[in-house]
């Protein structure tokens, strides 16, 4: 499996953007999807998850009832829905992949930049 994210930029606090991680190589349906995120100066963050078949997802408190995981079979993608952002949310964004019986993240796509002016 490959990850594409995308759909990161620019935008005033307040503001929306909508991620997507595509995958390619294989589907995701027997994956467990996460979005990470890694601030300037600082390590690498859980954000989200999502369960290989959609019925649990999990947030990082920062982001509770601000961001929404999805995702959809049929387009082989997971979607990171950002509303009501805040500076603090600046960062790359990664999406993830594992198995849904594995325990480690293993397949990781490149980083998408989200900067938040204030």
């Amino acid at each position: 499996v490959q990850l594409q994210a995308s759909g990161g930029g620019l935008v005033q606090a307040g503001g929306s953007l909508r991620l997507s991680c595509a995958a390619s190589g294989r589907t995701l349906s027997d994956y467990d999807m996460g979005w990470f995120r890694r601030a300037p100066g600082k390590g690498r963050e859980f954000v989200a998850r999502i369960t290989s078949n959609g019925d649990e997802t999990n947030y990082t408190d920062s982001v509770k009832g601000r961001f929404t995981i999805s995702r959809d079979h049929a387009e082989n993608t997971v979607y990171l829905q950002m509303n009501s952002l805040k500076p603090e949310d600046t960062a790359v964004y990664y999406c993830a992949a594992k198995r849904y019986y594995g325990i480690q993240y293993d397949i990781w796509g490149q980083g998408t930049q989200v900067t938040v002016s204030s």
